[in-house]
């Protein structure tokens, strides 16, 4: 194999797991999913597929700090920051110019797997058909459910699609599809390439990223990797993936992976229920009784509450628009 490197993306704001995440220490940085945070077993599940020197982070100029702390193995020179944000186009393209030549792989900084061991077998995979094919790999979850809170990929054509709504979730589910997590690997040289050919105004990231990026980013537009260049392809190689992965997207995942009380609530930290059903308490400091309730998510840091509808919280970003 040739040399492999790792970037992990790590620009995220904090607003889905908000309040337990800001945007000063945002969802990356949550260590309530597993016992590490996310970004730490966004690095430790590559295992032996790549050395600390070749792993890379594209995050915000303002979490620089941060995640050195969090990553002390990490060469402090390998975590980068934009200075504003521009989304995966630009962090991918940065990515690509700061990492060199070699098998590049990008990964998120807030997802979960669960058997790693799997997961880097379908790595390794995406490596070989990537470099043989000569283009960019991607990574397709076998979907557990028809969602629509994610975008899809067609492994037999490479086509992607945005997030559906249900009854097109539920067409793309029978067809085969596979859900699209932004995983993306291929040799360097490729990625340049699709930027200077789909994205000529990320390419010079790609390719040279000047010292000074404020400048630099102003100019760019804010879009996403999948729009600037997946969606243009000719050709992409789609790797089927199944290892237990999750987006954790947000409280949602509370459900999910911690245990329930006899009437279906979770609860974390002193949290009182009478009488109250399918709730999410987590108490990270006032204590939270609930009297009568159903279907909330409450929850309490030093500095505020969140009280929302389980309904509701895939709209938290509504909460910053005000």
């Amino acid at each position: 194999m040739k040399r492999f490197k790792a970037v992990i993306l790590a620009g995220g704001s904090g607003e889905r797991f908000w309040p337990l995440s800001t945007p000063e220490r945002p969802k990356q940085f949550l260590n309530v999913f597993g016992g590490e945070s996310l970004i730490k077993q966004s690095v430790s599940r590559l295992g032996d597929l790549v050395k600390p020197e070749d792993i890379f982070v594209i995050t915000s100029k303002a979490l620089v700090a941060a995640t050195r702390r969090e990553l002390p193995h990490i060469p402090s020179s390998n975590i980068i920051g934009e200075p504003m944000r521009r989304d995966t186009g630009a962090a991918v393209a940065l990515g690509t110019g700061v990492a060199g030549d070699g098998v590049l792989g990008f990964f998120s900084s807030d997802q979960l797997v669960a058997n790693p061991v799997r997961f880097r077998a379908a790595v390794k995979r995406a490596v070989a058909v990537s470099c043989k094919k000569k283009t960019i790999a991607t990574i397709g979850i076998k979907p557990t459910f028809p969602s629509e809170s994610f975008g899809y990929v067609d492994p037999a054509t490479g086509r992607f699609v945005e997030k559906p709504d249900s009854a097109r979730a539920k067409k793309y589910v029978a067809k085969g599809y596979l859900w699209n997590a932004g995983m993306f690997i291929g040799e360097a040289e490729t990625f340049r390439n699709a930027f200077a050919a789909h994205a000529p105004e990320l390419s010079r990231l790609a390719s040279n990223p000047p010292k000074s990026l404020a400048r630099v980013y102003e100019a760019l537009p804010r879009i996403s990797f999948d729009y600037a260049v997946m969606e243009k392809l000719s050709k992409v190689a789609v790797v089927p993936g199944d290892f237990g992965w999750d987006d954790v997207g947000g409280f949602g995942a509370f459900d999910k992976y911690f245990p329930h009380d006899s009437r279906g609530n979770v609860r974390e930290g002193p949290c009182t229920v009478v009488e109250a059903d399918d709730n999410i308490c987590v108490a990270r400091s006032a204590r939270i009784s609930l009297l009568g309730v159903k279907g909330l998510v409450v929850v309490t840091t030093p500095d505020s509450v969140l009280v929302a509808s389980k309904s509701r919280i895939s709209e938290m970003k509504k909460l910053f628009k005000k």
